[in-house]
């Protein structure tokens, strides 16, 4: 039923492929930056502090955490958590990293308005991403098609969500690399290897955003040939 001849399940194939790839070079990419000091000398945590602060805020606080590309922030916290490799290191991968997450405390205080629809969206993908695989592999195995159709429509929520993520993380990025040069934390010099790292880590999400785009549409022709 997955294999035999089906060129959508091939594109999957690939997809997938190109997201281990992705994933693959965005790790070695920020390894490799992360023996490049930055010329500034600022650590993670010193360029996201300043960052926050030029922007106004004040009260957002950060916090060291483990994990490896573990960085993210919290909007329900006001918080922005670094792995312990961005918060200490003084390179530009933990620069890079830490300026990208407080593009994101940045986008939350002017009420970005694709991260206000990623929040209100939310709550519904949460729920619909963990019972669509369920609805869709019952509905297969049992041709159910109405089933098939109800977890297409909670798959299609999903999907949604990763297509909005993907403005989200750009904006993040461009402000970021905008503002590190502007307030000093890397040299013009500096901008390429910024750029190699934040790119990397964005191919990333447009990966994921693929693959599930691809498993949405082959779910949706498994769906009309059983109608047929």
């Amino acid at each position: 039923m997955y294999l035999g001849n089906d060129p959508m399940f091939l594109l999957i194939l690939i997809a997938f492929g190109l997201s281990m790839w992705a994933s693959f070079r965005v790790r070695g990419t920020f390894n490799r930056y992360a023996e490049v000091p930055a010329q500034s000398g600022m650590t993670g945590y010193d360029a996201a502090r300043r960052m926050l602060d030029n922007n106004g805020l004040y009260d957002v606080q950060i916090e060291p955490i483990p994990g490896v590309l573990s960085d993210h922030y919290d909007p329900t916290k006001k918080v922005v958590r670094l792995s312990e490799a961005v918060y200490h290191e003084r390179s530009i991968s933990a620069i890079s990293v830490a300026c990208h997450e407080v593009g994101h405390a940045v986008q939350h205080k002017v009420h970005y308005p694709m991260l206000v629809l990623r929040h209100r969206m939310f709550p519904i993908v949460n729920f619909a991403s963990g019972i669509a695989p369920f609805l869709l592999i019952v509905g297969i195995i049992l041709s159910f098609s109405n089933l098939i159709l109800l977890g297409i429509i909670f798959f299609s929520a999903a999907v949604a969500f990763q297509l909005v993520t993907l403005p989200v993380e750009f904006n993040a990025t461009n402000r970021a690399k905008q503002q590190m040069v502007t307030y000093g934390f890397v040299s013009p010099q500096e901008r390429q290897g910024v750029n190699k790292v934040l790119n990397a880590a964005a191919l990333t999400y447009v990966a994921a955003a693929l693959v599930s785009l691809l498993q949405l549409l082959r779910f949706v022709g498994i769906f009309n040939q059983r109608n047929d």
